[in-house]
């Protein structure tokens, strides 16, 4: 048996990336979602930041306003609350749905609309702690690890780095007004999580790429699993017929392409149609451009008479160029004189200005 019989050299198949996708095996980074989301977030924000704030302190003032309604008045208490309820969904369900459409898009955009029950699905290998330990140790684990450990310390240094730039501004706020303070504040933490999140989408656009990187690693296949799988295509009915359709097609157009070049088409007259080209300055013989029985037969004919291609009957000589001849072959020698006796024929009737039937 050859050393690299087991090694996973060779690239995934289509069909091996298809079952890996309905298995929602598929790369995906997670921290992508998380880092566009926060950017979105800050954004959102930034837009609607002092409408939304405006907003909680009217809804802060009218919820002291109820409390101090006396008890007497409980409908009134009640029906504020509810009004207050509609009033602070109002400003928060639009700015969540914004989120989660961002967050279905940008997984959309990582790996398609992929739906797989497999990867929730029980599995003993899912609860077993030989696979669970193997998982800890394993390279993969180590790697992300260590990536998710630089990831901490980057965002940690860029947050220590703005925030001491701030540091000098932040001094004294205790003069200022609530209004000020809540202003600087806010700015402090808006640059804070803009910094943030284009740090971890940098770092979550390098984890995307690790991961279709692995992913495609771990889909890669033995020589003898792609042997297998062409096997199984091979056997498969639908494939079969998919590829004779494919055959029949591109055949169909190669022969639309040739019989209008060609210099006579020799048919049974009915049953078989075989079309010859002639150059005696490029070829050693004349050469068959197309050949068919039945349906393809009809069809070179039709093509000729569109074409005026001249179309000669001679059932024995067709049935013998049928039999000893594929597309490309040049005329076997025993069948020279035949051929040269209609070519010959032809080019006479080209040379007079003819160009059609000829019967024999």
């Amino acid at each position: 048996m050859p050393p690299d019989i087991g090694e996973k050299t060779e690239a995934p198949t289509p069909r091996r990336l298809q079952e890996a996708r309905e298995k929602g095996q598929v790369a995906k980074s997670t921290d992508l979602s998380a880092a566009v989301g926060l950017l979105a977030a800050l954004i959102l924000l930034n837009i609607y930041g002092p409408a939304i704030l405006e907003g909680f302190m009217e809804i802060l003032r009218k919820s002291l306003w109820i409390e101090n309604v006396s008890i007497s008045g409980q409908g009134i208490v009640d029906e504020g609350w509810k009004v207050l309820v509609r009033h602070s969904l109002g400003m928060i369900v639009p700015f969540l749905l914004i989120l989660m459409i961002v967050a279905i898009v940008v997984n959309l955009v990582q790996v398609g609309f992929v739906f797989s029950g497999t990867p929730i699905t029980p599995s003993l290998d899912k609860i077993s702690p030989l696979r669970g330990f193997e998982r800890l140790f394993s390279k993969r684990t180590a790697v992300r690890l260590i990536m998710n450990l630089g990831k901490v310390a980057i965002v940690a240094a860029v947050a220590y780095i703005t925030i001491k730039n701030f540091l000098p501004s932040l001094v004294g706020l205790s003069s200022l007004s609530y209004t000020e303070v809540i202003g600087r504040g806010a700015h402090l933490i808006f640059i804070l999580g803009l910094r943030m999140s284009a740090v971890l989408l940098i770092l979550a656009l390098i984890d995307y790429f690790f991961q279709k990187i692995q992913t495609s690693q771990d889909l890669r296949m033995t020589k003898e699993e792609v042997k297998e799988e062409l096997k199984r295509m091979e056997g498969d009915p639908i494939m079969r017929q998919r590829r004779r359709s494919v055959a029949r097609q591109l055949a169909m157009q190669r022969m639309s392409q040739a019989v209008p070049k060609a210099d006579v088409v020799i048919t049974n007259p009915t049953e078989l149609a075989i079309a010859l080209k002639y150059d005696h300055a490029t070829m050693s013989a004349p050469k068959v451009v197309a050949r068919g029985a039945g349906f393809i037969a009809q069809r070179i004919r039709e093509i000729a008479i569109e074409n005026k291609v001249p179309i000669v009957q001679r059932k024995p000589l067709a049935q013998a160029l049928y039999k000893s001849c594929e597309v490309g072959d040049y005329v076997p020698l025993e069948l020279y004189k035949a051929v040269a006796e209609v070519l010959a024929y032809v080019f006479e009737l080209a040379g007079k200005g003819y160009r059609r039937s000829v019967a024999g």
